[in-house]
């Protein structure tokens, strides 16, 4: 029994030698094959600071032919990475370098960039090298956080972008920091200018001195009765003797609400399929009106409903005979393009938004080419 265990191992130890021996040899003939070796193609520079700008590293190479390299140039992906490189001619068995210099200043987070090598050797003209790392953004001070002057109040924007809003009750609310760079004490009003669907409350009223505040947007989609990109404004108002109105802006993208649907309750819904959604009028001149069919065809198993068509510019109009899709039917959507006041090459587009849960928004486009009179 002892003498068949012994046996079993001594083979698997063989195995595992001729596995080891074979990576080994193959290994080796990789880099006998590589006539410009390079030390290694990646530097990981690890954690950089923003505020040391300029960070260096140099990848040597061994000219392992049997003739000499000259490298023609090196081209970084992108201008932060500024590459350097041995320009005299490097004879068989000697060293050359290339230098990659990225700069981190104005660029924190993650990096990962490249740099293609170009050189006269016959068999291996490029070689690209990588260089890759985080960049730890340097602290800011208040009003570089804080960039924007209302008054006596410093903000990030001027704006309060929401990004999606579903059209149901529940309300969307985000919430915006604001700072007091005055001498006083600032207290918010209760008489702000808004839309009935937003609401727009404080925390706390009053922000004290070089203190942070906070602006809260809540905003109830249902109640806008719109779709896609749309834009309101909102006045604030504070207790300052100067400049006591702030305005903002309030975007939000309006998005019909979908139900987690099972894969027959899928194969069951509407489904819209627009089969050109690109017309080209090609030359036109200044001032006419050209007019484009669009077919929509309902490929689902139930009645498509279209909430609505709406143009990014009120240059288009769009026409719409039926607003409901039967299975397998079609029906045109009839856009109307009026040239006044526009001139050079435009392109403009229309938004369908329908009850379709995969796609419930589309896009045709119109082009033209205006040539003035």
């Amino acid at each position: 029994m002892s003498i068949f265990v012994n046996d079993y191992y001594k083979d698997i130890m063989k195995k595992i030698l001729l596995i080891a021996f074979t990576f080994h040899f193959l290994n080796v003939s990789a880099q006998q094959a590589e006539e410009i070796l390079f030390e290694k193609t990646t530097h990981d520079f690890g954690e950089l600071k923003e505020v040391d700008g300029f960070a260096e590293y140099e990848f040597k190479f061994i000219n392992n032919s049997n003739d000499s390299i000259t490298i023609i140039k090196v081209k970084a992906s992108c201008g932060c990475t500024t590459p350097g490189w041995t320009r005299e001619v490097v004879p068989p068995g000697q060293a050359g370098f290339v230098k990659a210099r990225y700069n981190s200043k104005n660029r924190p987070g993650t990096f990962n960039k490249s740099l293609t090598v170009t050189t006269n050797h016959a068999s291996e003209k490029t070689k690209r090298l990588f260089i890759k790392g985080k960049v730890i953004p340097k602290a800011k001070s208040v009003l570089e956080e804080y960039p924007i002057a209302m008054g006596g109040l410093q903000v990030k924007y001027q704006s309060f972008n929401l990004g999606k809003v579903m059209l149901v009750d529940e309300p969307t609310v985000k919430t915006y920091e604001v700072y007091n760079a005055s001498d006083s004490t600032i207290t918010f009003l209760e008489n702000v200018d808004k839309p009935k669907y937003i609401n727009v409350s404080f925390d706390p009223q009053s922000i004290p001195t070089k203190s942070v505040g906070k602006i809260t947007i809540s905003y109830v989609g249902s109640q806008r009765n719109d779709y896609g990109f749309v834009s309101d404004n909102v006045v604030i108002r504070t207790d300052e003797l100067i400049d006591s109105e702030k305005s903002f802006s309030v975007f939000a993208t309006l998005q019909e609400y979908f139900p987690p649907m099972s894969a027959e309750q899928l194969a069951q819904a509407p489904q819209l399929k627009i089969e050109n959604d690109m017309h080209d009028f090609g030359k036109v001149n200044q001032g006419d009106k050209r007019t484009a069919l669009f077919t929509l065809t309902n490929t689902g198993q139930s009645n498509i409903e279209i909430r609505k068509a709406k143009s990014t510019c009120g240059c288009v109009t769009a026409k719409l005979k039926k607003q409901i899709i039967k299975p397998g039917k079609s029906i045109e959507l009839e856009l109307i393009f009026d040239t006044t006041d526009r001139r050079g090459i435009q392109q403009k587009s229309v938004s369908i938004y329908t009850n379709d849960p995969k796609k419930p928004a589309q896009r045709v486009h119109v082009r033209a080419s205006i040539q003035s009179n």
